[in-house]
């Protein structure tokens, strides 16, 4: 039995705390949690959708009930097929956080375990993330590899 669960409507303010503690970690990231109110309805709405192309696993603090100890989010997008995906279906990982007392005890990985099934019982032919230095030695460990794809962003 793994330690994730499937994340419901109800955990949404602990996701958006948690995906706050990933978005500090990051170079440049922004602490404001202003934000957090206007995208709490959208969030609770995608985490009820079961048959969605939304899912976020997580993992509960035993000893903090209500409170989560780790977060992983993905998406399952369409793109027009290739060779390594047919059907044109390709996962994407993000907001991938643990609470920093809760590190180091294998609770990303079993959320990283439940998406990528989540990911295999939709289609997808491949799946995409963007790794931090630390998160490397887990991401090579289930089969991940880096790819000289030059991404570029635009904010709109």
């Amino acid at each position: 039995m793994s330690l994730a669960r499937r994340a419901g409507p109800e955990d949404a303010e602990e996701v958006l705390r948690l995906r706050q503690v990933m978005i500090d970690d990051l170079p440049g990231g922004d602490p404001s949690v202003a934000w957090h109110a206007e995208a709490l309805p959208e969030l609770r709405k995608r985490l009820g959708e079961a048959d969605g192309d939304f899912a976020a696993f997580v993992v509960d603090r035993p000893e903090r009930p209500g409170t989560l100890a780790a977060l992983v989010v993905g998406t399952v997008d369409y793109r027009i097929g290739k060779a390594s995906s047919p059907q044109g279906r390709s996962g994407y990982v993000f907001s991938v956080a643990t609470d920093p007392e809760a590190r180091r005890r294998g609770y990303a990985r079993a959320c990283m375990d439940e998406l990528l099934a989540w990911f295999r019982e939709r289609g997808a032919g491949q799946v995409m993330l963007t790794a931090s230095v630390a998160a490397e030695p887990l991401y090579a460990s289930l089969g991940f590899a880096p790819k000289p794809d030059p991404v570029m962003m635009l904010r709109l």
